[in-house]
């Protein structure tokens, strides 16, 4: 019989590309969805026909429950969450129940349904669990290139919450002697990125400039660093971690930093533009307490796991902006995205 999987966030950028990874490994893949009224559930059932729907919220132990019960899943992939980090700000209690507390209630579905008591084992078959961690929780960071090993101090409500949820799994892991793993993602982005993430704010941006649908994009610290990959790549570390002997964490990324500076430049060299022509400085867009450089070290990966990334920073940006002229000439509308799965 064919593997099957649970993927919490199904409708966001994540959890489309691995239901896509996961229905061409042969699984049968089901998505956790808060409802039918969700706009973005038609969109993966447009994108992904063969992907299963099952209701359920992660502010909701019961639905959580239900939804294990029902898909009985071989793996668990937790990733769904309030994932746009000013907005952890702005609704920092829903960033804590949803992103932090979600953890805890897909954790406990799992127990539950398989019957492990503290100390003890799965009555029935084991379910591997993947929790989305974040490169977020590095926060001011301690050392460079970070690694498995390096401290977290997270700079916002999310990277909080995300920091919670990764100790949660380690917990479960060693408390009750589940197969639970966190993969701890650097900043992974594509097409299917949300219209409010820098990198997409950047390529949308790009394309309507040489559309001429706008004159100038504004943007906040250009000197912040991150370790951009592509989506796709990333989704395959997910899966080759739960594949794993024993349960591990690991970091993923590229291990090559890039600015935002270097982001707008290779976002409109790809059209052809000139960055410093339309590129506006604003200082209402920093954070209240900024990330300024995050690397990955994900030797460990790479060794254990056997994972690469495939997709170069520039070959990333130019499939941004090249996928959001298309979108804008033809009509589509991309702000109507929303940061929460």
């Amino acid at each position: 019989m064919a593997r099957r999987a649970l993927i919490t966030g199904i409708t966001g950028q994540d959890g489309s590309y691995l239901a896509e990874h996961l229905l061409d490994q042969g699984y049968e893949v089901w998505g956790l969805a808060r409802g039918q009224a969700n706009p973005r559930v038609s969109r993966i059932r447009k994108l992904l026909a063969d992907v299963r729907l099952v209701r359920g919220d992660l502010l909701d132990q019961g639905s959580l429950i239900s939804a294990v019960e029902r898909v009985q899943p071989d793996e668990v992939y937790n990733l769904g969450a309030i994932s746009f980090v000013p907005m952890s700000w702005e609704q920092a209690e829903l960033t804590a129940e949803v992103t932090g507390m979600g953890v805890l209630r897909v954790l406990e579905a799992i127990r539950v349904c398989s019957g492990v008591s503290r100390g003890g084992r799965p009555s029935g078959g084991q379910i591997r669990f993947y929790q989305a961690s974040s490169s977020e929780m590095f926060g001011q960071v301690s050392e460079t290139p970070q690694n498995e090993s390096t401290g977290f101090h997270p700079r916002s409500p999310y990277g909080v919450a995300k920091a919670y949820g990764h100790f949660l799994t380690q917990n479960y892991r060693e408390s009750y002697g589940m197969f639970a793993v966190s993969g701890i993602l650097f900043n992974h982005e594509s097409p299917r990125r949300g219209a409010e993430f820098v990198t997409r704010k950047v390529s949308l941006g790009v394309a309507r400039i040489k559309l001429g649908l706008a004159g100038e994009l504004r943007l906040g610290n250009l000197e912040a660093r991150r370790d951009w990959g592509f989506a796709g790549d990333y989704v395959r570390a997910m899966h080759l971690m739960l594949q794993a002997g024993k349960p591990e964490d690991y970091v993923i990324g590229t291990g090559r930093m890039k600015s935002v500076r270097e982001l707008a430049q290779a976002a409109f060299a790809a059209a052809g533009l000139d960055w410093e022509r339309y590129v506006v400085t604003d200082q209402a867009l920093h954070r209240p307490a900024e990330v300024d450089l995050l690397c990955a070290d994900p030797k460990k990966a790479r060794v254990q796991l056997g994972w690469e990334p495939t997709v170069s920073f520039d070959e990333l940006v130019a499939m941004m902006v090249e996928s959001d002229l298309r979108l804008l000439t033809d009509g589509g509308d991309p702000d109507q995205e929303s940061s929460w799965p």
